[in-house]
């Protein structure tokens, strides 16, 4: 039997494990943003198609990432997320590889199918982190996760940029360096966190479908609200992520050195933000409020780049309305994922997680291909004036969400008020099984 200290000794080493593996998965991701476009820019004849191009290497990513992913996370729930974590970082490895030896536009499109096939590590550590956590500290220590992300993400790309004066390929090298180690510390280091009680006995092939596991997800009412909110919120930041390199370039003319520089002031903000911010908002304000509140940032900041896109090319509001994007982002994300992973069953959070990486890296295959669309073809604004419309109808379908806000009754307990449950009880353990 295993003894309480024990296991609060092995609770302590696996979110220390978690914190040192999220930081360097962020930092290996960040380091190449700054330099993509410009790999991309290397094989093309003309530089107009250099939206299109980003966005189809995108696209490709997400759709890969948008077929494999409700298998990995439900792996995850039948073998332990610790294996679906090492081969992720493996592949992601690989798939710098490639793109840093490149060669040819197909060898780039083959790096980044291979990476989106092995994009396992989102949800198996979105699974990881709940398995440790108790239901009402879920959102919290989201929001804490994502600050020390947020460390990496100062880092990756501020890193990624003075390299980049170097060498292109070399931010590309060091990526696959850090996910190889990502990989090393997993096999040795890494404590599984999925007890075998917790674990599912078999796997149909429903659940390997990610249609299936849509329809399975909107049919449960404490998730329809909360799945149809995160689809929306991932779509317009989706055309941020993958046009604001080429929006910096065609705009305010600035290089992977500014662009990496602009990248790691975000991370500066989501510590801020998730680290500190989110710890007073969420007992005052709920999952709810912090989701909306995040969503009006997110509109501003849209506006924001829209303007810089049509108006003024300004570099000061290019900064704002980016900052102000991603700090929505953050918040409004971190708050929605303690809200969904309470409302599903500790053996259905590998389900959840792959359900939700598939939804979204469905929106970032569409993403890129919309946004280098609109952003072609009719102005370089529209991308962004669609954001702002997308996010008001996100904040709609949120507000009406059903949503049992944790964090508010452990305010209210320590203040001494009687409440009920935390948590939303899913339909049962296993539910999602079919």
């Amino acid at each position: 039997m295993t003894s309480p200290n024990s296991t609060a000794s092995q609770d302590r080493r696996a979110w220390i494990m978690l914190i040192v593996l999220t930081m360097l998965t962020v930092i290996g991701m960040t380091v190449v943003l700054p330099v993509l476009p410009f790999v991309v820019l290397q094989y093309l004849s003309n530089e107009n198609d250099l939206a299109v191009w980003v966005g189809i290497l995108e696209a490709i990513n997400g759709l890969c990432a948008f077929l494999i992913a409700p298998s990995l996370g439900r792996l995850s729930d039948r073998f332990g997320r610790r294996p679906v974590v090492i081969v992720a970082a493996f592949g992601a490895a690989l798939s710098m590889i490639l793109f840093g030896i490149g060669g040819a536009l197909w060898i780039l499109v083959v790096a980044r199918a291979v990476q989106g096939l092995t994009a396992g590590d989102l949800p198996a550590l979105f699974a990881y982190l709940a398995d440790i956590t108790p239901p009402e500290q879920r959102a919290k220590r989201f929001g804490l996760l994502g600050a020390l992300s947020g460390i990496g993400m100062m880092i990756g790309p501020a890193l990624g940029g003075m390299l980049a004066a170097v060498s292109l390929q070399l931010p590309i090298f060091l990526t696959a360096a850090v996910e190889l180690v990502v990989a090393i510390l997993s096999i040795f280091l890494l404590p599984e966190s999925l007890k075998p009680q917790n674990r599912i006995g078999h796997i149909s092939v429903r659940d390997l479908q990610p249609f299936a596991v849509f329809a399975h997800a909107f049919r449960r009412r404490e998730l329809r609200g909360l799945m149809i909110g995160f689809g929306l919120l991932a779509l317009p930041f989706g055309f941020f992520v993958n046009n604001f390199s080429v929006l910096g370039y065609d705009s305010i003319g600035w290089g992977p050195t500014e662009i990496g520089l602009l990248t790691a002031l975000v991370g500066v903000v989501d510590i801020i933000v998730q680290g500190v911010l989110l710890g007073v908002l969420l007992p005052r304000l709920g999952e709810r409020g912090v989701i909306i509140s995040g969503i009006v940032a997110q509109m501003i900041g849209l506006a924001g780049l829209a303007l810089v896109a049509s108006l003024t090319a300004q570099p000061w509001l290019f900064v704002v309305g980016g900052l102000l994007l991603a700090a929505g982002q953050g918040a409004s994300q971190a708050a929605m994922d303690g809200a969904m992973s309470n409302a599903v069953g500790d053996d259905e959070q590998g389900w959840l997680g792959g359900a939700t990486q598939s939804l979204n890296a469905a929106m970032n295959t569409a993403a890129p291909l919309i946004a280098a669309a609109l952003y072609a073809g009719l102005s370089h604004a529209t991308p962004y004036w669609l954001g702002v419309a997308i996010m008001l109808v996100a904040a709609v379908v949120v507000g009406r969400a059903h949503i049992a806000d944790a964090a508010k009754p452990a305010h209210a307990e320590e203040a001494g008020e009687l409440v009920g449950a935390a948590s939303v009880p899913a339909e049962g353990p296993g539910s999602a099984t079919v």
